[in-house]
């Protein structure tokens, strides 16, 4: 599709100009036009109406193209939505009547691999709401948010202790948005800590803390954390581009993020949010 539509701009850019030389050379030399004012104004228009010629060749097939994965999405999304709802009740209806460990142990697992498609069913519902600019700001009790999230991957994670001081605090944000920021720092942390199992997370009334002792970065490093499919340490399973969106997410809803790592020791992730 694209390497058609950069042939047709080519084909009717050159086409254009050349049709512009012509017009420009027979009203000089035939025609003998020599009100300036005249010729500029006969090749002005001749220009707009090529400019806009060219932008909607350029622009209507793209167009059209986003609108169609937009509906796919759409489609997609609502086709989702009742293998997972029966997923989850049929499980939920299971765990009543069944009393053998093991299979408890199975149900349990099928449970946590169902919550973890309803999040990504919440984050694709999220990104078309985004995609048609949406104000998705609400006042949000971040403690109560914080705890969420953990109690979430403390089932993806069952090695990990998360140590919780949590003071109250609410904020005004985009709470999947932020769900997912926080998904993707604690994501990391337990990450990048194959030795340690403890994750640190606390909260004051400016600051959201995350620390991990895992195995930390140095200053060169924590200068590269941002960029997309970067990653400190080619070991770790992973596409480097979680903390590229957290950026783009803190920039966008003006929370200051901060980086303290220290190689070998450990890394502490801070989201300083302004006061509503």
């Amino acid at each position: 599709m694209f390497a058609n539509l950069r042939l047709h701009i080519f084909i009717y850019y050159l086409v254009t100009v050349t049709t512009f030389l012509v017009i420009l050379y027979y009203l000089i030399t035939v025609v003998g036009v020599e009100n300036i004012f005249l010729l500029a104004v006969v090749m002005s228009c001749f220009i707009v109406l090529s400019a806009i010629f060219i932008s909607k060749l350029a622009v209507d097939p793209l167009k059209e193209y986003v609108q169609n994965l937009q509906n796919l999405s759409k489609e997609t999304l609502h086709e989702l939505n009742l293998p997972i709802s029966t997923i989850k009740s049929n499980s939920d209806m299971l765990q009543k009547t069944l009393s053998d460990e093991k299979s408890l142990k199975r149900l349990a697992r099928i449970d946590t691999a169902s919550s973890m498609l309803q999040q990504r069913y919440s984050e694709l519902d999220y990104m078309i709401k985004m995609q048609s600019s949406q104000d998705l700001s609400e006042t949000i009790e971040l403690d109560v948010l914080v705890r969420q999230r953990v109690a979430f991957l403390e089932d993806i994670y069952p090695h990990i202790s998360f140590h919780l001081e949590l003071q109250k605090r609410k904020v005004l944000s985009d709470k999947i948005g932020l769900s997912k920021v926080i998904d993707n720092i604690i994501d990391n942390g337990v990450k990048y800590s194959k030795t340690s199992k403890d994750i640190e997370i606390s909260l004051t009334q400016e600051t959201l803390s995350i620390k991990d002792y895992g195995c930390g970065m140095d200053e060169v490093e924590v200068l590269h954390i941002f960029d997309n499919y970067y990653q400190s340490n080619s070991s770790v399973q992973g596409f480097g581009i979680g903390l590229g969106m957290v950026k783009r997410f803190c920039d966008t809803n003006a929370i200051e993020l901060r980086f303290i790592s220290v190689k070998d020791e450990g890394t502490t992730v801070e989201l300083k949010f302004k006061k509503i």
